[in-house]
């Protein structure tokens, strides 16, 4: 990744536009320890669930944040809890489990933390001996396997899964933990993404490192449909699972962080962003005694490159896309137009967020403490890039090569096999009231990688998310589900039986409250009118989650 060569133009950054806050109120009884709730439970129905809607509202996230009198320094560190709505003929019950992973077990069984995770160190056993315990800190500590991240599907199968080389696969009915599924066994990978793209035949693609004498790479996956007899067989398959591309780093002790990627019908763009991982750090960190957030860096003198890939082929462009730093964790969508590559993403410019979610920040106190961190934060907002897919030596310097009818975006050929982009802002004004969006999603079966018109989203007035957001890309105009006090989760777009329309159907989203105790209930909009159908109560306490999927046989 090459260092930016001239000064980008200064403007006003994504945090910068979104107004401060003040007053906000503590989040802390959204990230404490909860029990499970191992059988269904019913739910109180207010207003109407529509009855065509029938399967289960999975969702994942941190749920136990301590082990006896260790306790947990990131929220990303809590131990993975899996939540079911299942939604039959216009009622709704509430499970949920702690996923066995061996993080759990080990942890469960000395009750203290014995794991490192993303942000906590695991101490050494304090029953060894001195020498024992001083050489353990020369070990670089195993790979967790706590998934807690998301849901995601290969070869028919639902896995949970985090941003390691481990998965764990999962009954989506009993929500019973499986066996854990290691990349590396299957393919030269040591991690994989939650965040896996689907095509129209089944195939599964994701993303993952590898590192070695050769340098370090990130890998385009592709796992194949489910084949005839897999039904029958009760075991993780990801035979077949096979390499399509391997982007070489551009500074291989320095590789770049990513949580997701770019997948259009025939492209797949790896976005190699200025937030760093120091791999010589990585190495010396169990000696220092930081954990891993620690070695992430936000590093904006360096721009983000944009790597080009053909889905079907594997081969990667040999034009060098570009632009100023800037941040991305969620695509929203991307769809391929007369010959133009169009990408909208959830994009910020400040990339040292993600170490900033530690519990003690969560937890602050409301009022000016808890103003002072979120006013730190940075806000993602919506926003559009153009790649030109037919560069050449014929291509003029120095021009705008986008030609798409009202589009803003730019991409100018700047030296051979070099474009230099700049964006399109995919709103308005009003959205900055909310603090900007995140956790996008689509009518995905229908509209990924295809032309579409709206995404769902959550806003972020908040440190955790307070309003849910409707956006309309064409005209850029916002529906919003906002009440005072209810932090919604990720919207899930659910389409009506026979829907033609876009947005015919129905928005799931989990809503809890630190006001009062045990006032859960679950969300359903008409996507349409953004309107409150109805909600099923259930009295359970949940912590603030990630992501979660709708499984249409459940």
């Amino acid at each position: 990744m090459s260092k930016t060569t001239e000064p980008q133009k200064q403007s006003l950054s994504s945090r910068q536009r979104c107004p401060q806050a003040s007053g906000l109120e503590s989040l802390a009884p959204l990230v404490r320890s909860v029990d499970e709730t191992p059988d269904p439970i019913p739910t109180t129905i207010r207003g109407t669930i529509p009855t065509w809607i029938n399967g289960s509202f999975l969702r994942n996230g941190p749920g136990k944040f301590e082990f006896g009198k260790d306790r947990y320094t990131h929220w990303f560190d809590g131990m993975a809890m899996m939540h079911r709505f299942h939604i039959c003929e216009g009622s709704v019950t509430y499970s949920s489990r702690f996923l066995r992973s061996d993080s759990y077990v080990r942890n469960s069984e000395k009750n203290r933390i014995v794991v490192s995770e993303f942000g906590t160190l695991a101490m050494p056993d304090p029953c060894k001996n001195i020498f024992a315990r001083f050489f353990s800190r020369f070990q670089i500590p195993k790979a967790t396997d706590n998934a807690s991240v998301n849901f995601v599907k290969y070869k028919g199968d639902y896995y949970v899964s985090t941003e390691t080389n481990y998965m764990r696969r999962i009954d989506p009915q009993s929500l019973e933990t499986k066996e854990k599924v290691d990349w590396s066994q299957y393919i030269a990978v040591n991690s994989a993404t939650a965040h896996p793209h689907y095509d129209r035949e089944g195939a599964t693609y994701n993303m993952g490192n590898s590192y070695g004498k050769h340098g370090f790479f990130y890998n385009i996956i592709r796992v194949p449909p489910p084949g005839d007899k897999a039904a029958a067989k009760d075991s993780a398959d990801l035979t077949g699972a096979k390499v399509l591309c391997s982007i070489r780093a551009a500074e291989p002790r320095k590789p770049s962080y990513y949580h997701s990627f770019v997948m259009s019908e025939n492209y797949i763009v790896f976005i190699e962003q200025p937030i760093k991982l120091d791999l010589l750090k990585f190495m010396l960190y169990r000696i220092q005694g930081k954990s891993f957030h620690k070695v992430m860096t936000w590093e904006p003198q360096y721009e983000t490159i944009f790597h080009l890939v053909n889905r079907h082929t594997g081969k990667e462009s040999e034009v060098k896309y570009c632009a100023a730093p800037m941040f991305t964790l969620h695509q929203i969508n991307a769809y391929e137009d007369n010959g133009f590559l169009v990408m909208d993403m959830c994009c910020g410019d400040d990339g040292e967020v993600i170490g900033d979610f530690t519990l003690e920040n969560i937890r602050r106190e409301s009022g000016e403490e808890m103003d002072k961190f979120y006013n730190t934060l940075c806000r993602n907002l919506p926003r559009r890039y153009v790649l030109p897919l037919t560069v050449d030596k014929q291509t003029p310097l120095d021009q705008n090569l986008v030609t798409l009818h009202g589009c803003k975006a730019t991409a100018k050929k700047t030296k051979p096999n070099e474009v230099h982009m700049t964006h399109e802002e995919l709103h308005d004004n009003e959205l900055l009231q909310y603090g900007g969006l995140e956790f996008p999603q689509i009518n995905y079966d229908k509209y990924n990688g295809r032309p579409y018109r709206y995404f769902y989203s959550c806003g972020f007035g908040h440190v955790f998310s307070d309003s849910l957001l409707k956006m309309d890309v064409h005209t850029k105009e916002l529906k919003v589900w906002r009440y005072p006090g209810l932090y919604p989760s990720e919207p899930v777009f659910v389409a009506s039986p026979g829907a033609t329309d876009e947005d015919d159907g129905v928005v799931l989203s989990v809503i809890i409250t630190p006001k009062e105790e045990k006032s859960t209930f679950l969300l359903v909009l008409d996507a349409k009118t953004f309107t409150e159908l109805g909600r099923a109560e259930v009295p359970v306490n949940i912590p603030y989650g990630t992501h979660g999927v709708f499984n249409e046989m459940g």
